[in-house]
């Protein structure tokens, strides 16, 4: 591996498990779509909820501009940000995504997440 994630090696009993969502992921913020897809993964980690992770292609990037924040997980690598721009109202950092993920996260490259407390999030089953 040319970029191994250092959170594995330190805790290899931490586990996070990415899948493919059978069904369809929409995302919304007061009506405005933002991204639609049949692609989606969910990604669960450790306790944690899962979360849903939509390819880029599949998301309205018009209404998103790039935030100044980031973030690093050890084991998923450096995670940027955007803003959502909606009818006056700007949502900060309600997205992102680990545009260069480590080596054991490569699945969720090219995908980006939501928070559910910003956004509405609706997962219908196939």
């Amino acid at each position: 591996m040319a970029n191994p994630a250092p959170g594995f090696r330190q805790r290899p009993e931490h586990t996070i498990t990415v899948t493919p969502y059978k069904g369809r992921v929409t995302v919304s913020v007061g009506g405005t779509g933002i991204a639609d897809t049949t692609n989606a993964l969910s990604l669960k980690e450790a306790s944690y909820p899962a979360v849903f992770y939509v390819p880029f292609e599949d998301i309205d990037f018009l209404i998103l501009s790039k935030a100044a924040k980031s973030t690093h997980c050890p084991f998923k690598g450096n995670a940027s940000y955007w803003d959502i721009a909606t009818s006056g109202a700007t949502l900060e950092a309600a997205v992102w995504a680990y545009e260069t993920p480590y080596d054991e996260m490569q699945k969720i490259a090219g995908h980006a997440a939501f928070y559910a407390d910003k956004t509405t999030i609706e997962a219908t089953p196939a």
